[in-house]
């Protein structure tokens, strides 16, 4: 886990290039604008949704307060994810 220093810390898990590039793959069916990408996603027992941000070719995993107290997660742990990305359904003509 990462942290970004701004007007106030965020905190980001880093997604694999390999799963970024998966990502990629439908990122244009999940998509809905500035390239964020829909997910749930699984920590411990912790689900939650969110969106990827894109960053450096890959994605970043924002997590919030609630999502890492419950898991005791601080900056520079390892954190294991899983990952549903959400895609929308295509609106008819």
């Amino acid at each position: 886990m990462i942290e970004w220093r701004g007007p106030s810390p965020y905190y980001f898990v880093r997604v694999p290039g390999e799963e970024s590039a998966d990502i990629r793959e439908v990122a244009a069916m999940a998509t809905y604008g500035w390239g964020v990408i829909p997910v749930e996603a699984r920590i411990g027992e912790v689900v939650f949704q969110t969106s990827l941000f894109p960053r450096d070719g890959g994605y970043l995993l924002p997590l919030k307060v609630a999502v890492r107290k419950p898991s005791g997660l601080s900056a520079g742990d390892d954190v294991t994810v899983r990952m549903t990305v959400r895609l929308h359904e295509p609106r008819p003509r």
